[in-house]
């Protein structure tokens, strides 16, 4: 492969070797172009935007990426309906030939279903691996106009962006001496499956060609092909996406008609907070937020095919406290804004640690211990930016009942005393710690004892700035600033991590791109 074949963006005649591709090529390709097309948005030079779309979808290292995300991230061991990995470097190399347009022809989604939180059902639709890979090459051209002209207080699916975000604007709104005292809840009557397709045929900038084949594939469930008119299925790579593109001119809208003067924005107080689908509103009045603000949002999703669920769609005073993203928000008559797991999400999550535990079966104490430290730790790490230090301990509490109802059922001729010096000796440091033994392959015992919620540290949260675009240069110095202090945050000692962070420069050896920090686990690239 040619430097010239690479930097020109046109696909290679020959079947590239997976081993030999230069990554750090590639990805330096595909940013420069992205940030063009970021530049070219921001001057409203559309023609341009199109031919620089035009030439990165058609690019070797667009066609690389977006292989390797495919072939990288969770579902890659998930087949579509036509059964087919790329598991192999063979196949991931032969799946250059599959990323044209000319005689594209995406197949049906093979439909599954997911257990909600709430006991029903959530159907996702799984695209085959091409699919998904052409998906997420339009996406590499998509996602920079989407950042570029994305809601500020949008915080679902988008780089750089999480829950903690949304949940710490929600505070900061609430946290002034004078901030509304009313909160409009916004939910969206089945928001990913009502999406209008003519809609989003006129106003998604890419291929409509492209997008038009991905909207009607269909789905196959229990070997029945069945239409789709409407929506984008939950499961593809470019459905989030879609969302978001749809959803986004809201808080816009907001402004223009609630905040078109400095005044005018003291008397209202009218303030979007977006994850995806899950919206609140802030006002000062709660017929201000019933009689304007809803029915501009209902209009504003009507044109989008898209309703508000009136069931669930409720106006709140921000002292009765309210749920938002698995967390409690509530303003007390002092003043203070508190934000705690909400009941529901322990609720939740006691009833999975039980279910862990009833379907332990043949588990050694040890193997059981390492299932509920990952569901613990998740939890945690996703709870420890709000007010959850009792919230903590009481799970602590629960879960030593269960964990003690277990030692009792598997040993019912053994006393107490028994029990607790064979499941819970001390330690040193901590008491009654549930503890076992976890065994390699090599047979080679280590103990492991049983993660203390109560023990996480509560940490404030630094929200991302709103303005912040992932794919414009302007940002690369505060983003990896902003990597590195997750980095402290996250890797607290864990020092050999962050020594190879350190050494690495916090970026991957193979491909240069920056090396980002997950809540329970490093990113590993290749």
């Amino acid at each position: 492969m040619s430097a010239a074949e690479m930097l020109a963006g046109a696909a290679p005649e020959r079947t590239p070797d997976w081993h030999s591709i230069d990554w750090k090529k590639v990805w330096r390709t595909v940013r420069r172009l992205q940030a063009r097309i970021v530049k070219a948005v921001a001057e409203g030079r559309w023609n341009k935007v199109k031919a620089l779309v035009y030439l990165l979808t058609r690019s070797f290292g667009g066609r690389a990426l977006a292989i390797l995300r495919v072939v990288s991230n969770s579902g890659a061991k998930t087949p579509g309906v036509d059964g087919i990995l790329w598991n192999t470097p063979e196949a991931k190399s032969a799946a250059f030939r599959t990323l044209r347009r000319h005689g594209y022809r995406p197949q049906p989604l093979r439909r599954v279903f997911i257990p909600k939180s709430n006991g029903n059902r959530r159907g996702l639709g799984i695209p085959t691996m091409a699919d998904r890979a052409m998906q997420a090459l339009h996406l590499l051209g998509l996602d920079p106009i989407a950042e570029s002209q994305a809601d500020g207080h949008s915080y679902g699916f988008r780089r750089e962006r999480r829950c903690a975000d949304a949940l710490a604007q929600t505070h900061l709104l609430l946290s002034h001496r004078h901030g509304p005292g009313w909160i409009l809840e916004g939910d969206i009557k089945a928001c990913f499956d009502r999406i209008s397709h003519e809609w989003l045929l006129t106003h998604v900038p890419m291929d409509r060609q492209v997008l038009g084949k991905w909207l009607r594939a269909g789905f196959l469930e229990e070997h029945a092909w069945f239409a789709t008119t409407e929506g984008t299925p939950q499961g593809g790579i470019v459905s989030p996406a879609l969302a978001n593109w749809t959803l986004d001119g809201l808080q816009r809208l907001l402004a223009e008609h609630f905040a078109k003067t400095p005044k005018q924005q003291r008397m209202n107080k009218v303030h979007l907070v977006r994850y995806a689908d899950d919206f609140l509103i802030t006002g000062t009045s709660k017929e201000l937020l019933r009689d304007q603000v809803q029915p501009l949002v209902a209009h504003f999703l009507k044109g989008r095919g898209l309703e508000l669920s009136h069931e669930k769609t409720r106006i709140t005073h921000v002292e009765e406290g309210f749920d938002f993203l698995g967390q409690n928000v509530r303003r007390y008559r002092c003043g203070k804004v508190l934000t705690k797991p909400s009941s529901h999400s322990v609720k939740t999550f006691l009833s999975k640690i039980q279910e862990t535990i009833d379907n332990s079966g043949s588990l050694t104490a040890g193997e059981l211990i390492q299932r509920l430290n990952q569901q613990i730790k998740g939890w945690t790490m996703y709870h420890r930016y709000a007010a959850s230090k009792r919230t903590f301990t009481y799970v602590d509490h629960r879960i030593f009942q269960m964990v003690w109802r277990w030692c009792r059922r598997r040993h019912p001729k053994k006393g107490r005393r028994w029990i607790m010096t064979s499941y819970f000796p001390p330690d040193g440091h901590r008491h009654w710690v549930f503890t076992g033994m976890l065994w390699n392959q090599n047979g080679q015992g280590r103990p492991i004892q049983l993660m203390a919620a109560a023990q996480v540290r509560i940490i404030r949260y630094v929200k991302i700035r709103s303005a912040v675009n992932p794919y414009d240069p302007k940002w690369e110095l505060y983003l990896e600033a902003r990597w590195g202090w997750q980095l402290t945050q996250t890797l607290a000692g864990r020092s050999r991590i962050e020594y190879l962070w350190k050494e690495q420069e916090g970026r991957c050896g193979v491909c240069g791109q920056p090396l980002q920090i997950a809540e329970d686990d490093c990113q590993i690239h290749h």
